[in-house]
């Protein structure tokens, strides 16, 4: 009691057989010993070792009222082994250095919010259960954070754990796969003996003998190939009663494959929590200085709570004088930070060559309806340019690139403007070579100077009404031999339509100048829908022989 006092340690009292009041008052077979070694104390014939006796005894009985009051365990005639166990795994690894834990982050802010309902749904239940948990959410939004919180709150009660970072990096090649299997069992039973594994089929048996009977905590992070969680965590019956898995992924899908038993995807930052985590990484404190607060207000906005954004924008502004900060901000306007891209990129990465194309799409349909899109609408237009968008859309959805609300399609702003960096980076000083263009300016310069190629395949061009209505030649559009999505409004086209693109699968005209339906212009084979809001369209078309069947939605 005295190293506990004067040194700090930690002492856990375990009355073994032993009531702990009688140990608290000194009653019961402990009063006895104490009254026998007392009245031998009686006998002492020296004065002086006679008075030192008692006083050591008076500090014996009072170290011992200290030790019990302290929270301790009570066998209490109970499972011997049982206790021991508890004691291990409630006690003595609380006491170890924590050189098991993890580095979660630099700012924690919000982190405690996030994890403890995930613990406290994983500790219900039966004890005995292996859970399968799923944490999903798009790049940069603290999943692997989350789960790092979550491995330090609860390791100590696991004598076998392992974190496995980034498992996405090791591939799908069996290389790749038997380096993550090696990995794995190593981390897991530290000082156990090398395992020669041959192949990802001879690791499987060899991860399901070592961890059957034993009770573990596995965290997988960052998992993007279901073949990578079926090479070291594919089943439930790999591990022993009441072992815990845990699994980050952007691919919602994945934790569909595994029927995890809970699944879990962190939100954004609110209001509170965004301005103080951007705050720690920009001034080292928990709010932005007098002079900063309104640009930090900016930032903020433009960061959409998402955690990454706010650690990277505040830390490359530290210490930065105002105007620094000013022209940063402008330069967001027009490029996104680079390490937030890398990370947000991944996802897309990751799809195939159609639903990159349908995400694209989106992105077009989006830029241009300020930010939503009626789902059923793209989904029809989408579907006449083949790509199959309901179980596309569904894959972006999983991957969190794009959310569905009350009908209707969004994104995040930061995926958007990744999705924008991602058409312009193929030909960043040649618009008029780019997939999909809705810059009124390079669209009107391209028109004009008829410079169009057969990259394009979405075009937009809104101008306002206020201007006087804009006359391009029919002719800009013959190069666009692949344009499918072609918006315009407060636009006028002079010449024949003999020419114009025959892909074209959406055609929305708003104010449409126009009295009479020009000749050739609905001679499109695969026009699926046509928009001519606010048109001055008095008569369908004269003169003109529709060959072809026309759009399935009109829209006047």
């Amino acid at each position: 009691m005295e190293c506990r006092e004067k040194l700090g340690q930690k002492v856990l009292p375990i009355f073994y057989h032993v009531d702990p009041s009688h140990v608290r008052k000194q009653e019961g077979c402990l009063g006895q010993a104490f009254k026998k070694h007392e009245d031998g104390i009686l006998e002492e014939k020296d004065d002086k070792e006679r008075e030192a006796k008692k006083e050591r005894v008076k500090q014996w009985k009072e170290a011992l009222t200290q030790a019990a009051n302290l929270s301790g365990h009570d066998l209490n005639n109970g499972h011997e082994a049982k206790l021991i166990r508890r004691i291990v795994e409630e006690n003595i690894r609380e006491l170890l250095p924590s050189t098991d834990e993890l580095h979660v982050a630099k700012y924690p802010v919000g982190i405690d919010s996030r994890v403890q309902p995930i613990i406290s749904d994983i500790s219900s239940g039966g004890s005995d259960d292996v859970k399968m948990v799923g944490i999903w959410g798009m790049g940069g939004l603290g999943k692997t954070t989350v789960a790092k919180a979550i491995y330090n709150k609860i390791h100590h009660s696991f004598q076998f754990k392992c974190f496995l970072e980034d498992v996405c990096h090791h591939g799908t090649s069996q290389h790749g796969l038997l380096c993550l299997q090696r990995k794995f069992i190593s981390d897991i039973l530290k000082h156990a003996k090398p395992q020669i594994i041959s192949s990802v089929a001879a690791g499987i048996p060899v991860i399901r003998q070592h961890l059957q009977r034993r009770r573990v905590l596995v965290i997988v992070d960052n998992v993007d190939k279901v073949e990578q969680l079926n090479a070291i965590a594919g089943s439930r019956e790999w591990f022993g009663p009441g072992s815990i898995i845990i699994i980050t992924t952007r691919d919602e899908h994945l934790l569909n494959q595994l029927r995890v038993d809970m699944r879990y995807r962190p939100r954004g930052m609110n209001e509170e929590e965004a301005p103080e985590l951007f705050s720690w990484h920009a001034f080292d404190n928990s709010c932005p200085n007098e002079e900063y607060l309104e640009l930090s207000k900016k930032v903020v906005s433009y960061c959409g709570g998402l955690p990454l954004a706010l650690q990277v924008l505040g830390s490359s502004l530290i210490g930065r004088p105002k105007i620094e900060w000013e022209s940063y901000l402008e330069k967001l306007e027009r490029i996104l930070e680079e390490d937030i891209i890398e990370k947000l990129r991944i996802s897309f990465d990751g799809l195939d060559d159609t639903e990159k194309a349908i995400f694209l799409d989106i992105c077009f349909f989006l830029e241009i309806g300020q930010g939503y899109v009626n789902k059923d609408y793209v989904t029809k237009i989408l579907d006449g340019c083949g790509l199959s968008p309901i179980i596309g859309i569904s894959v972006l959805r999983e991957r969190c690139l794009v959310a569905v609300e009350q009908g209707k399609l969004k994104m995040h702003d930061l995926i958007r403007e990744m999705g924008k960096i991602i058409i312009s980076e193929k030909s960043p000083t040649q618009p008029e070579r780019l997939s999909r263009l809705w810059d009124p300016k390079a669209v009107t310069d391209m028109l004009t100077n008829k410079s169009g190629s057969e990259e394009i395949e979405a075009l937009s061009l809104d101008l306002p009404s206020s201007k006087k209505m804009a006359s391009f030649s029919t002719k800009a559009f013959v190069n666009m031999k692949k344009l499918r999505l072609l918006r315009l409004n407060y636009v006028e086209l002079i010449g024949s339509f003999k020419h114009f693109p025959k892909e074209l699968r959406w055609l929305c005209w708003h104010r449409f100048p126009f009295k009479y339906m020009p000749e050739h212009l609905l001679n499109q084979p695969k026009l699926v829908v046509l928009d001519l809001q606010f048109s001055k369209l008095r008569k369908g078309w004269k003169n003109s022989k529709v060959q072809s069947p026309l759009a399935s939605d009109f829209i006047f």
